[in-house]
């Protein structure tokens, strides 16, 4: 038979994305050993003092001391890190003919839902 007439699939395969040199973020969590955070700070009591928050927070990062005029601490990233809300969980609404949360021994579509 010849390929005109059915379909066979690709005839040449795809190539994968990766191999063109995409790179996704996923895996790059801020604060780990492999991505450290990288901070700024004026002087060196309060270097001491974001060294304490980052222990205590179980994080990794480079602290960094700028001396010069003007300076200006660059810590967004850990404050980020240190202010993020849990997932909120919410419980699982019974099924339709589940029966009923009160105890009435209805189906729930019947009695609450």
């Amino acid at each position: 038979m010849s390929d005109k007439l059915f379909f066979k699939g690709r005839q040449d395969a795809r190539q994968n994305h990766i191999k063109y040199g995409y790179k996704t973020n996923s895996n790059n969590k801020p604060g780990s050993k492999k991505y450290p955070l990288a901070l700024v700070v004026t002087n060196e009591a309060r270097k001491l003092e974001i060294e304490t928050l980052v222990a205590d927070a179980n994080l990794f990062a480079e602290v960094s001391i700028d001396n010069g005029d003007g300076a200006v601490e660059s810590i967004a990233e850990l404050t980020l890190l240190l202010n993020k809300h849990e997932t909120i969980k919410i419980d699982k609404v019974p099924g339709r003919n589940d029966p009923c949360i009160c105890g009435s021994g209805n189906k729930y579509k019947k009695c609450c839902g």
